[in-house]
């Protein structure tokens, strides 16, 4: 297998330039993850870095100087993206407020209807 010689940014390994397994396509995974062993026994931790691309600018002809690595503190290792999947979640808290606060629509009554929630009137009704 070929191997590129690729920097660290940030993180544990900051400044450390570590051989890295190339892909079929010849450039190096998108995701670097490190387990890093617990000394009590414990889970490893994951340090996880992501490739951007090296050197600022890209000369005359538009030509990239390669990849380096970044320390991603999130620690949240990516996913595929594929067109048809959904979104990541993201908590809008003017929309969906803190799960131990309980909406009250008689005290907003411009959002709707809760979800879920009985209409008018019991199973019982057949009125309407």
């Amino acid at each position: 297998m070929k191997s590129e010689d690729t920097p660290f940014e940030g993180g544990p390994l900051d400044g450390r330039v570590l051989p890295v397994l190339l892909g079929p396509t010849g450039h190096p995974p998108k995701v670097y993850r490190v387990p890093v062993p617990d000394g009590a026994g414990g889970p490893p931790t994951v340090l996880v870095y992501r490739r951007v691309p090296a050197g600022a600018g890209a000369g005359r002809l538009g030509l990239h100087q390669g990849w380096k690595y970044e320390y991603d503190p999130t620690g949240r290792a990516g996913r595929l993206r594929w067109p048809w999947s959904k979104p990541d979640p993201v908590r809008d808290p003017v929309r969906d407020p803190a799960p131990d606060s309980v909406r009250d629509p008689a005290q907003d009554p411009g959002r709707g209807p809760v979800p879920g929630a009985t209409p008018d009137g019991g199973p019982e009704d057949t009125r309407g």
